[in-house]
């Protein structure tokens, strides 16, 4: 069964397009023209193995909000659709990952309800260009548009850029636990018989 999807998304701020093959090597080639972002999303595909190509461009000359969100929403539907009826997946997901000083938490629940707890206190600075608010707005548009649940929690930590490469770290090993295809799984794992 191949886990893959293809989505393209065109708006008058954005245009997008992403190709995810969730049972991947973690091979990736990103160009969305938010260097930091970028450099997330290398790693979340790395970390996660997931096979992740992404093409993006936006309003960037305004600020990267409409580009960083969009991105969110696309990859979201991508593993929506990638992993289609949810059958046979373990469902649940989690990793703690340090980064030097910092450590973080992130759990995941491929549910079909968006929620996202995210228990990062960070400053409001810029790491480059990148405005560190950004990253709630990744993993809510993520949220969103893939329907699990997620809560992200750091623990202690103090470089900024740790703390969101922890972030996304925790986040691409506990995806990659959650969509793992379990054989002792039989349709879907909920005692409804839905996800």
């Amino acid at each position: 069964m191949s886990r893959t999807a293809q989505i393209e998304r065109t708006t008058s701020e954005t245009r997008i397009r992403l190709d995810l093959n969730v049972d991947g090597t973690g091979t990736a080639s990103i160009c969305t023209s938010v260097p930091f972002l970028d450099h997330m999303l290398n790693l979340f595909a790395r970390h996660g193995l997931f096979d992740l190509q992404v093409e993006a461009s936006g309003d960037i000359d305004i600020d990267f909000h409409h580009t960083v969100e969009d991105i969110g929403i696309v990859l979201g539907q991508a593993f929506k659709q990638a992993l289609g009826e949810k059958k046979g997946i373990r469902r649940y997901g989690q990793a703690t990952v340090p980064m030097d000083e910092t450590i973080a938490s992130v759990a995941i629940d491929i549910s079909g309800r968006p929620y996202l707890v995210y228990h990062v206190n960070l400053p409001k600075v810029k790491i480059g260009e990148f405005d560190v608010e950004l990253a709630r707005e990744f993993f809510q548009a993520f949220v969103n548009h893939a329907g699990i649940n997620l809560h992200i929690n750091v623990m202690y930590g103090d470089n900024v850029h740790h703390i969101i490469e922890a972030c996304f770290k925790a986040f691409a090993r506990s995806m990659d636990a959650a969509s793992q295809i379990d054989p002792r799984v039989a349709g879907v794992m909920s005692t409804k018989g839905t996800l």
